[in-house]
């Protein structure tokens, strides 16, 4: 794989360990700031909300710009935004600063998912995404433990601050890694850029993304009580299944690439069957230690596994506008996050136990099968009308 990879996973790696370790640190957060948690927790809330809905129009901006000088541009809004965050005098800064760091969020995966795509040859598409993205599952098991760690020693400010030394060297590596491609910047009206947004496949593959989003999250968001009140795992157990997880995740996203460089389509419909028989498992392996650790694992590497399918499906019915459709999917991500988390809790309000939660997963995830169902069958439908007319 190209050396200009490995920079965009470093990059993949500062911006995941900035997303997920507020998580660890929140609770300093409104000490220092003198808040409540839920009133820190809009921290959260408004990063989600700003990768999904700020993260496209931020995109459609940068597609005009040649790709190597949107990445370095939105790499340096990261960077500013993450220092800010370690200065910041009062939680509306703060806010601000996270704000500014999110906005560049999306539309730098967005980005990068294109040039990593343009990196290699069609056939290893997948993979190079895949590699991309192995930074962001190695935050969360390298990043976002360590940082944490140094928040609760060091004050929250330390967190932010030593974000942005990765930062510099992600932006060095590919600044000297990332080829430059001026002739690639898109110079099409914004009109245009929407017609993506009107065929089914786009549409049907940006959904089975917020679907399988939403079932992991759904469980995700509350498995260390999970574990703790129906396993019985201690605090140090439940931090070792996460770890595990993590793992998972690291070698799923690298299975997924590629076996969807293999077949694409069916490598997703697989991989979605196979999370779906992972969410019914754990309903039953959450009872004892061992098999609740093994399938936590199998969880980890099912769900992350058809990401990279599905970012290349999305380059491959959007290829007119490829930021914007790399892009939409990670909106799609993140808004299946934030709607997983608020299914869980809602399930949890009308009665549910935490045993309970892994079949609405299973429930939403069959249901991104039966859209991806409906996606291959648009895709043989146009393929007989392409064979009849040629």
């Amino acid at each position: 794989m190209p050396l200009a990879l490995f920079a965009l996973a470093i990059a993949s790696f500062a911006i995941g360990t900035s997303e997920f370790v507020i998580m660890g640190i929140l609770p300093k957060i409104a000490q220092d700031l003198h808040l409540s948690i839920p009133a820190a927790g809009l921290l959260v809330t408004t990063y989600a909300l700003t990768v999904t809905f700020g993260g496209p129009v931020v995109a459609l901006a940068a597609a005009k710009l040649p790709k190597k000088i949107a990445l370095l541009t939105l790499l340096g809004v990261f960077i500013g935004g993450n220092f800010l965050c370690a200065l910041a005098p009062s939680f509306p800064t703060l806010l601000i600063a996270r704000f500014l760091t999110a906005l560049s969020h999306g539309s730098f995966y967005g980005t990068a998912v294109v040039v990593a795509a343009g990196l290699v040859e069609p056939e290893r598409r997948s993979r190079a995404i895949a590699l991309m993205f192995s930074g962001m599952t190695l935050a969360n098991i390298i990043g976002v433990p360590l940082g944490t760690i140094l928040g609760l020693t060091e004050g929250w400010r330390a967190t932010f601050l030593a974000i942005v030394p990765i930062g510099l060297i992600a932006a060095a590596a590919l600044a000297f890694l990332v080829p430059s491609q001026e002739s690639e910047a898109q110079t099409g009206r914004l009109r245009d850029e929407f017609i993506v947004l009107r065929r089914p496949q786009v549409l049907l593959t940006l959904g089975a993304s917020v679907l399988i989003s939403t079932s992991l999250f759904s469980v995700l968001t509350f498995i260390a009580p999970l574990l703790a009140s129906v396993t019985g795992m201690s605090e140090q157990q439940v931090s070792g299944a996460l770890l595990v997880f993590g793992f998972g995740t690291f070698v799923g996203i690298f299975a997924g690439g590629r076996l969807a460089d293999w077949k694409q389509m069916p490598a997703i419909m697989g991989i979605f069957a196979a999370l779906a028989a992972t969410y019914g498992a754990l309903t039953l392996t959450s009872l004892w230690l061992v098999p609740a650790f093994v399938t936590v694992g199998l969880l980890g590497m099912t769900s992350f596994a058809a990401g990279p399918g599905l970012q290349a499906r999305v380059l491959d019915k959007a290829h007119e506008a490829p930021n914007l459709g790399a892009t939409l999917i990670q909106s799609a991500f993140n808004l299946g996050n934030g709607a997983g988390a608020w299914v869980g809790s809602a399930a949890l309000a009308a009665g549910l136990g935490y045993q309970q939660l892994p079949w609405i997963s299973l429930a939403l995830i069959l249901a991104a099968l039966a859209v991806t169902a409906m996606s291959r069958q648009l895709d043989r439908g146009a393929a007989l009308v392409s064979g009849c007319s040629s």
